[in-house]
């Protein structure tokens, strides 16, 4: 199951109803017990970090954190050489702005951004 679907189970379980039916659970269940409700609170919310996680990564362009090659050196160059937007560059490459932005630094081409 993916944690995206088994989230709103766990939610529904922490605010003490019933995922399958919607009915609230009797104050004798165990889902009462103070210890569980702290439990299930906690597993929501790091299930929700963890969902959020993921949709950043599915946001993040699929070469985001990979090494350089010295191939892609070359071609990134070459292309801000060409005079290529810093934009066009990063979606060809699969990368970052700042991604980018740092290569081209590392590589020569272009001065260093102050750090404010």
């Amino acid at each position: 199951m993916q944690l995206q679907s088994a989230l709103p189970i766990v939610r529904a379980l922490a605010d003490g109803v019933n995922p399958l039916t919607g009915e609230l659970f009797a104050d004798a269940s165990p889902y009462a017990e103070p210890r569980t409700l702290r439990a299930l609170f906690s597993a929501v919310e790091l299930m929700e970090r963890e969902v959020a996680r993921e949709k950043r990564r599915e946001r993040l362009p699929a070469n985001f954190g990979k090494p350089w090659t010295e191939g892609e050196d070359h071609a990134l160059a070459t292309a801000f050489d060409a005079g290529l937007a810093l934009a066009d560059i990063g979606r060809k490459h699969a990368r970052t702005l700042s991604s980018i932005r740092l290569r081209l630094e590392k590589l020569g081409k272009l001065e260093p951004q102050p750090v404010s």
